[in-house]
C-alpha cells in the first residue's frame, strides 16, 4: 500500500474530502501556479502526452483528475470526437468549464463531477484515459487505478503524466530542496491556505514513481507498461496498455 499524506493534519476529513476542500480553495489560482512551480515546462510535458495518444487516434477519451482542464483542451489536438473531463473538486470544474466555454469548445468537451475510485461509466467504454498530476490525490491509488482498468476499453491506453523525484545527482538535490522550501514560499504569494502548498510538495515526495508505480499498474491488470522520465526526472509519463 502506498502511503497517504493528506493536505490538512487536524482535520476529521478523508483525503478525499481534504483534497476536495484543497483544490476548491486553489482553483483560482491554480493555474497561475503550475506556470510558476514548473516554470512553464508543464506546457511542454502535456504536449508529450497529447502527441502519444495521438498516435493512437482515439475516438472518445477520458481526463480524469481534469481540474481546470488544461489537459482536456489539448487533448482535441488528438482528434477525439469527445472528451470527458472529470473531476472532484466543483471549484476547479467551474474554472474549466469556462475556459472550455471560450475556447467554443463545449460540443467536443463535457466537464462533470465525479470521483476517479468510484467512476460513473459503464466496463469497456474509453479509448484513451489520461491523468495529469492527479493519481497520487487518489485516497486509495489501487482502488482508482482498478476504476481506470475498468472503464478502458481492450486494447485501450492509459498515460499518466505525474510528478516523480530524480535519481541524479545534482538533480535530486536541488528538487528536494526546491520541494522543501521554494515551493511552500511560492504556495504563499497565490494563497493564504499553506497546508495546500506543503501538501502538494509532500505528497509527490512519496509517490511510488517510476518502476515502483509500473510494478502497481502491472499488478491492477495493465500491460506494456513503460515510463519516460521528464526534464532530469522531475516529472514522468507512464504509458499501458488493458
Amino acid at each position: 500500500m502506498t502511503k497517504k499524506v493528506t493536505p490538512y493534519k487536524n482535520s476529521d476529513l478523508g483525503k478525499k474530502e481534504q483534497v476536495t476542500r484543497m483544490f476548491d480553495k486553489i482553483s483560482g489560482n491554480y493555474d497561475g501556479l503550475n506556470r510558476v512551480i514548473s516554470f512553464g515546462i508543464d506546457i511542454k510535458w502535456r504536449k508529450r502526452v497529447v502527441a502519444i495518444l495521438k498516435q493512437k487516434q482515439p475516438d472518445l477519451i477520458l481526463d480524469i483528475a481534469t481540474g481546470t482542464g488544461d489537459l482536456a483542451i489539448n487533448l482535441v489536438k488528438t482528434g477525439a470526437h469527445k472528451i470527458v473531463g472529470l473531476d472532484i473538486s466543483p471549484g476547479m470544474l467551474e474554472v474549466g468549464k469556462k475556459k472550455v466555454h471560450d475556447k467554443k469548445l463545449d460540443q467536443t468537451i463535457e466537464m462533470i463531477e465525479g470521483d476517479s475510485e468510484n467512476l460513473p461509466f459503464d466496463n469497456d467504454t474509453f479509448d484513451a484515459v489520461t491523468v495529469a498530476f492527479g493519481v497520487r490525490n487518489f485516497e486509495t491509488l489501487e482502488k482508482g487505478l482498478a476504476e481506470i482498468h475498468r472503464v478502458l476499453k481492450p486494447e485501450g491506453t492509459f498515460v499518466v503524466l505525474e510528478t516523480s523525484v530524480p535519481t541524479k545527482s545534482p538533480y535530486k538535490q536541488g528538487y528536494v530542496f526546491y520541494t522543501k522550501y521554494m515551493l511552500p514560499k511560492i504556495g504563499r504569494l497565490f494563497s493564504k491556505d499553506d497546508s495546500a502548498y506543503a501538501y502538494l510538495s509532500k505528497s509527490a515526495s512519496v509517490f511510488p514513481h517510476g518502476q515502483k508505480f509500473n510494478n502497481i499498474l502491472r499488478k491492477i491488470g495493465f500491460i506494456d507498461v513503460v515510463n519516460k522520465p521528464q526534464t532530469f526526472g522531475v516529472a514522468s509519463i507512464y504509458i499501458a496498455t488493458k
